[in-house]
Order: structure tokens, then C-alpha cells, then sequence
């Protein structure tokens, strides 16, 4: 089994790389706000428990299934310690599978167009209300540092690829060639 983690800050484009990733290898995506979604329909807002759990049910049992692999996207922050435990986590899920990384990154004026795609809208409702969704943009970024230092992110398995002036398709066939998919 092969699992594709896509890392990268809000609106780089995990989700829409993903499904394009999707197209071309078979893996199934499980793109990181389909539990955020879901854990704010049912309770009006979002319930970190919740969502956590529900990623760990969904991670368990199509890690003990015969599909060919996952696809995961998760925005990251690389100062915050909790969060390479929970990425050493889902690798523990994921005991017998090898394990890939990617990071996306682009400038956040790129970010902030591709926040309002229709695509992106289509699937997290929660960014529908564009004022709140572009002003969370740019409060993250001065919160977290969703952006690895160069040397810093140590995984066998990791490529880091600025997709500001690439397509979706494009940076799929990037990682599709680079980890042989």
C-alpha cells in the first residue's frame, strides 16, 4: 500500500493536486477537510476531537483493506511539535505502507485567488464566506509557519514543490514521476 501526504498552507492547492493525483494513479484521496466538513455540519462548528477521530477510523480501516493507497492532505505547522507527532502517527496507521511526502508551497497572493475557485468552494463549505475565509488566510500565516525550512523535513520520501506557476495536472505528474506512482 502507498500513502501520499500533501502538506502545504491554506489554498496552495493540496486538494486540487490531490484529485489530479487521483486521475492519474488510482489512489483514493481522503483530502483533510472532508472530517473538518463533516464535524461542523454535525456539531456548527468545528470539534478537534472529532475530526481527529474520525481521520483515525477512516485511516485504520483503509490501511487494513486492499486498495492500492491514500492520498492525504493536512496543513501543517512545522514550528509545533504535535503536529510531526500526529504526521508519525498516521505512519503508524500506515505500518506497512510506504509513505511519501509532498509540500506544496506558493506565495500568498496566489493563495488568496485560489481561494475563491470554484473547485475549492464546491468542497469546503466552510470557505463559502470569502471575506472570513481570505482574512483566516492571511491571520494563519501570521500564526503558523506552514512552510518548511530548507534541510529541515528529513522523510525518505518527500519532495517540495512551488506549484505557483503550475497546473494542478502538472504538479500531479511531478509527484506521479518522482515517487514512481
Amino acid at each position: 500500500m502507498k500513502l501520499v501526504v500533501i502538506l502545504g498552507n491554506a489554498a496552495v492547492g493540496k486538494m486540487t493536486v490531490g484529485q489530479e493525483l487521483m486521475k492519474l494513479t488510482g489512489l483514493r484521496l481522503f483530502h483533510n477537510h472532508m472530517s473538518i466538513e463533516l464535524s461542523i455540519d454535525v456539531f456548527g462548528t468545528y470539534h478537534r476531537g472529532a475530526v481527529g477521530r474520525i481521520r483515525d477510523v477512516i485511516f485504520e480501516e483503509f490501511a487494513a483493506s486492499d486498495q492500492y493507497g491514500m492520498i492525504f492532505t493536512y496543513m501543517m505547522d512545522f514550528d509545533m511539535p504535535s503536529e510531526w507527532e500526529y504526521l508519525q502517527h498516521v505512519e503508524d496507521i500506515f505500518k506497512d505502507a510506504e509513505v511519501y511526502y509532498v509540500e506544496l508551497v506558493a506565495p500568498q497572493e496566489i493563495r488568496l485567488q485560489r481561494n475563491v475557485t470554484e473547485n475549492r468552494l464546491q468542497n469546503k463549505a466552510s470557505k463559502r464566506d470569502i471575506e472570513i475565509s481570505n482574512q483566516r488566510l492571511i491571520d494563519d500565516d501570521i500564526k503558523h509557519r506552514c512552510v518548511s525550512r530548507d534541510g529541515e523535513v528529513k522523510f525518505k520520501n518527500y519532495i517540495k514543490i512551488d506549484n505557483s506557476q503550475l497546473s494542478p495536472q502538472e504538479a500531479a505528474k511531478l509527484i506521479q514521476e518522482r515517487f514512481s506512482l
